[in-house]
């Protein structure tokens, strides 16, 4: 079950998931990865209640050090790099200077001049040559070091206890949202970090590419008392859908800036001058038309991507993805829809299959509002 070119990339875990009899697929950047491994519904729950692997070694990571990596970080992101203290992790949008949205990415500040950027997997490839050109003139050293790394991330309420099995010398137990701290896997020194994009507790593991495989059996043999199953990119998506975290080159791209999806409280805009300030400071006192909201569906069908959004026959707005809730049972979508089409409760209508579907706009995220499983 493979599509194949030759440009393909395989990630150091590729044949421990091929062995796994997972349904194999091309993934952004001309990387091949897991689409399904025991069906996408099994995987989502499985996350949901113990605790899922999924291999994300196919993102971006970007190494920057030097006297100016602050600076250069700090010039791309609209997050203030500058507040960041080695061991924290931020999240951020890097916008173009018209404000459109480039990527979104996570920021681990390593030292006091050493950072790392892991970027969406198809735009890795334009961050490493917007990332060099901004470190023109600047003590920056960037390189693109995403072959070299291993990324593994374990998410679900027992993903602390599975780990501290395997992980005897770092403390877990302390390790705060937001923050990473190293240890060792059967002598593989790896950096674990609390983030994820499941809404779960949850960790992200960077692992040297040479020694995957062994970190991938042991995580595999420990995880049976554990609960834990991989999962793949499609149940990387209804876990987020449910979150309702946006997703690059789906809820948002360069057409749209962060205000356009929600991502504006990450927008440092006191701490001077970065790539894209003036257009987003022009949206941010103007104001938007437009809105990106959640939708609960009618029905068992999820609707199609781009699908229009009626409002009694009227033009409302656009889905964006649609997709099963598992974990609500219900049929989720996110749609950029116009004002005032927006209010919560608000009935509208979607074609699905050539059927007037009902959608009701309602609180996003869908699932655990509070955020309280993220606590663990």
């Amino acid at each position: 079950m493979m599509e194949t070119s030759l440009a393909e990339r395989r990630s150091p875990f590729y044949s421990s998931i091929v062995g796994l009899g997972a349904t194999m697929g091309r993934v952004g950047g001309d990387f091949i990865s897991a689409k399904t491994y025991s069906g996408i519904a099994d995987e989502h729950l499985n996350t949901r209640k113990n605790v899922g692997v999924q291999d994300l070694s196919t993102m971006g990571k970007m190494d920057i050090k030097g006297p100016d990596a602050e600076a250069l970080v700090n010039h791309v992101i609209v997050n203030n790099a500058a507040a960041m203290k080695p061991g924290q992790v931020r999240y951020s949008t890097v916008c173009r200077e018209d404000g459109g949205i480039m990527d979104d990415l996570t920021v681990f500040r390593l030292g006091p001049e050493h950072f790392m950027l892991v970027t969406g997997s198809v735009n890795r490839l334009k961050m490493l040559p917007w990332l060099l050109h901004h470190a023109q003139g600047r003590k920056a050293y960037v390189t693109d070091i995403t072959a070299a790394i291993a990324f593994p991330t374990i998410q679900g309420p027992r993903s602390r206890e599975l780990l501290k099995a395997m992980i005897s010398d770092a403390d877990l137990d302390g390790l705060k949202r937001w923050s990473f701290t190293s240890g060792h896997i059967n002598g593989t020194r790896v950096l674990i970090s609390r983030t994820g994009v499941t809404g779960e507790l949850g960790f992200e593991l960077f692992v040297p590419a040479d020694e995957a495989a062994s970190v991938w059996d042991a995580l595999m043999r420990t995880g049976r008392d554990f609960g834990l199953k991989p999962y793949g990119v499609l149940a990387m998506f209804t876990l987020g859908l449910e979150k309702a975290y946006p997703a690059h080159g789906i809820d948002m791209d360069e057409s749209r800036t962060p205000f356009h999806v929600g991502l504006d409280r990450w927008i440092k805009f006191d701490k001077g001058d970065f790539v894209g300030r003036q257009a987003l400071l022009k949206v941010r006192d103007k104001g938007l038309d437009e809105q990106w909201v959640g939708l609960i569906l009618d029905g068992d069908k999820p609707a199609a991507t781009d699908a229009r959004v009626l409002a009694d026959g009227e033009d409302a707005g656009i889905v964006t993805y649609s997709d099963h809730g598992y974990s609500l049972g219900k049929v989720l979508a996110t749609a950029h829809l116009r004002l005032p089409f927006t209010a919560i409760g608000t009935e509208l209508s979607i074609d699905i299959d050539g059927r007037p579907t009902r959608a009701v706009v309602a609180p996003i995220p869908f699932f655990d509002p509070e955020g309280g499983r993220l606590r663990g």
